[in-house]
């Protein structure tokens, strides 16, 4: 096993390398002065399973062309396997034809990729399932709920104060499988389709009064859903509104939003590395370094 990091978090890949008793291998990545992405392997890789750990964060196209390339340089390196782990999957949100003449972007990525030379991929919280089935490798599909759960557990919360909540219609599927695993919490859904794109105030299914209100994404970029979520559980009398997302894009002016917003804490994972001008109090990062090692270690004793 050679487990290599490219630069897009090396923090997390360092910890998933400890977690598996091991250290990260000799890469070299640099970029040309118009731009240009240039890898090299440090180590011979012939006859290893090469494990990369590359989260496509921000900048996307930096980070997705280098993943290519750091696979491409591991299969003409004679790389006996070669396994793919993206914490963060970006182009996620492009995965299907909602108007004509668009891309699917997220089909277009799991060809390159797979094109490239990828034997298997593991990921975490992809924005639609459905996109593991992009790919014609296998696809272990992680969740960062496995770190957020126990977390969560350890507020001791009472069962019946706490209410999980979708901040969408297109997110009901992930919240209701967070509840469940959560003790079998409630569910309560923000319908926006009433709200302010859809005109009127946007409307609450389920009952938040008096309760500590979970609202759960698989990412924060804008920071807009997720507010406006935490708005209108307050209006409906939420005790507390926490806010649990995956990926952290924060994408500025995010974190002034979030800031300014009705929540008592943010909960993310460090699928993306967060600087530390994005962070501020309550924000709490929780590792998932421990959940992609052990996928890694099972996948290499076929465990």
């Amino acid at each position: 096993m050679r487990v290599f990091s490219g630069s897009s978090n090396v923090a997390l890949a360092g910890e998933v390398a400890a977690y598996l008793g091991t250290q990260l291998g000799a890469v070299t990545v640099k970029r040309f002065a118009d731009g240009e992405t240039y890898v090299r392997y440090g180590e011979s890789v012939r006859g290893c399973d090469v494990y990369l750990i590359q989260p496509t964060a921000p900048p996307v196209n930096e980070s997705f062309m280098e993943l290519a390339l750091l696979i491409d340089a591991a299969r003409r390196a004679s790389a006996r396997s070669i396994t793919a782990v993206i914490p963060y999957y970006g182009y996620a949100r492009g995965n299907s034809k909602a108007r004509g003449r668009e891309a699917i972007s997220a089909k277009l990525a799991a060809n390159l990729l797979t094109r490239a030379g990828v034997d298997r991929l593991v990921t975490l919280d992809l924005h639609a399932g459905a996109i593991a089935g992009f790919f014609d490798v296998p696809v272990d599909h992680a969740h960062a709920a496995a770190v957020a759960l126990p977390y969560l557990a350890s507020k001791a919360i009472p069962r019946g104060e706490l209410v999980v909540v979708s901040p969408d219609i297109g997110g009901v599927s992930r919240a209701r499988a967070f509840a469940a695993r959560l003790n079998d919490a409630s569910l309560a859904i923000v319908d926006e389709r009433h709200g302010p794109r859809g005109g009127g105030d946007a409307a609450l299914i389920g009952d938040v009064a008096g309760r500590v209100a979970v609202v759960v994404d698989d990412m924060i970029d804008s920071g807009v859903t997720v507010c406006r979520a935490a708005e209108v559980l307050r209006a409906h009398g939420a005790r507390s509104v926490l806010a649990f997302a995956t990926h952290a894009l924060l994408t500025p002016p995010t974190v002034e939003r979030l800031r300014a917003a009705a929540l008592d804490e943010v909960i993310v994972s460090n699928s993306i590395a967060v600087p530390a001008e994005r962070t501020f109090p309550g924000l709490t990062v929780l590792s998932v370094a421990s959940l992609l090692g052990e996928s890694i270690y099972r996948i290499h004793r076929s465990n």
